[in-house]
């Protein structure tokens, strides 16, 4: 017999959800800079966010299997599933408003309920017929892209290129192979006797209650956790504001591309963060940000960008003359 509640399930939940915190946290950080941390395009934190993200939907498949393996019980279905849909609507309305363009399209909620309906009717097979449609799924984007998937109208499907940016995007190739992937590892348990050993392991130390507690309610805290941290980031920043967005931008982009044409990074950092502290001295960084375009504004820059790429510590040779 299958336990109604696994505390290592929760547990696991739970440290997702911190998971989630420490990452929305640092993208809040970066947002208003107050790092400079690649949070949005960074290889190792979109790792660290799709982690994050499959634990959630790996997590989903196998409460799928516990729930209803003995039969689909319909009216816990419908009122999870449309909890999470509500839920998901509510971000998307949310970001929609905080990030306009950028709002959250297919996030990881919407994926959730969708693949839910997509795992129900494998909920009464076996775990290896589970499992064959979890690598099915997982490897569609392998072979079944398409330029008829681009656009706004197929973005869900995760098969063709998307024409927006977002500050969530989930969709359902290869995503909702892992709730699937989910629903067929907890199958093969309940198979081999193994959900019986863990209801073993109770975690009632301080932290296994806490990380317990975390997964019992994981979303309740999902909709509440980022604008709460957001929040508090935003307050911050109007008392003490960090360092200036656009500046750190202009660094970074500045950077790449002389990397792209000289190939060294370190005098190529020291050449733009010059560039950037000639620009303010002069009194043109503000109308640059204004009219970056203007002929006039970028003949400055690039002369300052040449003489800074002459003498990465041209600014700081001027600006100690003149103390």
């Amino acid at each position: 017999m299958t336990p109604k509640r696994l505390a290592v399930l929760d547990l696991v939940r739970g440290l997702a959800v911190v998971a989630m915190a420490v990452y929305h946290f640092s993208w809040d950080l970066s947002w208003f800079g107050f790092v400079d941390w690649p949070v949005s395009q960074g290889a190792g934190w979109r790792d660290f966010a799709e982690t994050i993200a499959a634990s959630f939907l790996f997590v989903s498949g196998i409460g799928l299997d516990l729930a209803h393996h003995r039969g689909i019980r319909w009216r816990s279905f419908v009122q999870r599933l449309a909890k999470i849909v509500l839920a998901a609507a509510g971000v998307s309305l949310a970001t929609y408003f905080a990030f306009e363009e950028n709002y959250v399209r297919f996030g990881i909620l919407h994926c959730i309920a969708v693949s839910s309906l997509i795992a129900l009717p494998f909920v009464r097979l076996s775990w290896a017929v589970s499992g064959i449609a979890a690598l099915f799924v997982l490897t569609l984007p392998l072979w079944a892209q398409s330029f008829a998937f681009n656009g706004q109208l197929w973005l869900w499907t995760g098969l063709g290129t998307p024409d927006f940016g977002s500050v969530d995007y989930v969709p359902l190739a290869p995503w909702a192979g892992v709730t699937l992937a989910g629903l067929a590892v907890s199958a093969a348990f309940r198979t081999f006797g193994i959900w019986q050993r863990l209801t073993a392991l109770r975690f009632e130390n301080a932290a296994g209650r806490f990380a317990r507690l975390l997964g019992r309610y994981s979303l309740p805290i999902y909709l509440i956790h980022q604008p709460v941290l957001y929040g508090l980031v935003w307050a911050v920043f109007q008392v003490n504001p960090a360092a200036d967005r656009d500046a750190l931008a202009f660094v970074k982009n500045c950077t790449l591309a002389c990397q792209d044409s000289f190939g060294a990074p370190d005098i190529c950092e020291a050449a733009c963060g010059c560039t950037l502290e000639f620009l303010k001295t002069d009194g043109i960084w503000t109308a640059l940000l204004v009219a970056p375009e203007e002929p006039g504004l970028q003949d400055r820059m690039n002369r300052r960008y040449a003489q800074c790429l002459a003498d990465p510590e041209a600014f700081s040779s001027l600006d100690s003359s003149q103390k």
